[in-house]
């Protein structure tokens, strides 16, 4: 019988950096929501944008707020999750809700920051998805709709991605009959706007492109990579599809600004080379940050 291997546990240096991304990340959400959207009567997409529609729908109700209403509606999606995404995520996204919670709370009685529902939908856009963007890279979450989306595409015909964008059309419909149509495009423009900085804060800003060469002249293109351009390479065994002989395939990885000069190298050796260029998100490691030739 095999042993289990014994994997290295997360330092508490590690935790505690992740621990304070997820509070400034939540504490950013939640200055957007009490600053931006909800003097303008706009809201984002799930869990956050119901909350905040019932929030208005029961505003006379005693006890019934944004902040508990949070909390309750996603906590049936942790403890239904909990054997799929795991321990420590549900830990992280309960930090991040209950803080986003209890901050927003604090700044309940604050001044919003404008009445002009077009700067509160970019700049509460921009700072809401920069909240949840780092409390997502700090591996928690602050709505539970694509953690049931998860759940339900197991057993339905759908992906994550058309569950979510469903119940948010649905969310943004209501939103229309509530607040208005006017303040239901704002929302939109809002989640939009979110979504694209949350892709960013998790990707990161580092406009880094992978590139496949294949080429008969493998050799001599990566020796002049190095040199000329002072990019490392990478070969990869490769076999050709049509002519099923083996050879190697070149993988390198360079800035936005070297693509033009990479082809240029290339091609001067090669005319017929065959390159494949690719984004990447994030770089790490290797010796990656040459100077530029």
């Amino acid at each position: 019988m095999a042993t289990k291997k014994q994997h290295k546990k997360e330092s508490a240096v590690r935790m505690l950096f992740r621990i304070i991304m997820i509070l400034i990340g939540a504490a950013c959400a939640a200055a957007s929501i009490e600053l931006f959207l909800v003097p303008n009567n706009i809201i984002d997409g799930g869990i956050i944008g119901i909350s905040l529609i019932l929030d208005y729908l029961f505003k006379d109700t005693p006890y019934i707020n944004f902040a508990l209403l949070v909390v309750v509606l996603n906590i049936p999606f942790m403890v239904s999750g909990y054997k799929h995404i795991g321990k420590t995520f549900v830990i992280s996204t309960l930090i991040g809700i209950f803080s986003l919670s209890i901050i927003e709370t604090l700044l309940h009685h604050v001044e919003g920051v404008t009445t002009q529902p077009i700067l509160a939908a970019v700049f509460g856009g921009l700072l809401l998805g920069f909240g949840v963007g780092l409390v997502i890279r700090n591996g928690g979450s602050m709505d539970g709709t694509e953690i049931l989306g998860i759940l339900l595409t197991k057993k339905l015909p759908f992906s994550v991605g058309e569950f979510v964008m469903f119940v948010n059309v649905f969310i943004f419909t209501w939103a229309g009959f509530v607040f208005g149509p006017e303040q239901a495009m704002f929302s939109v423009m809002t989640y939009y706007i979110a979504m694209k900085t949350i892709d960013a804060v998790i990707q990161g800003l580092d406009e880094t492109k992978a590139v496949i060469i294949v080429s008969d002249q493998y050799e001599e293109i990566s020796d002049a990579l190095l040199h000329r351009l002072g990019r490392g390479t990478t070969k990869l065994k490769g076999k050709g599809g049509y002519s099923d002989e083996d050879t190697e395939v070149i993988y390198a990885v360079v800035t936005r600004l070297e693509v033009t000069k990479l082809k240029s190298i290339v091609f001067d050796i090669d005319k017929q080379a065959f390159i494949t260029i690719m984004d990447t998100h994030e770089t790490r490691g290797g010796r990656f940050k040459n100077a530029i030739h």
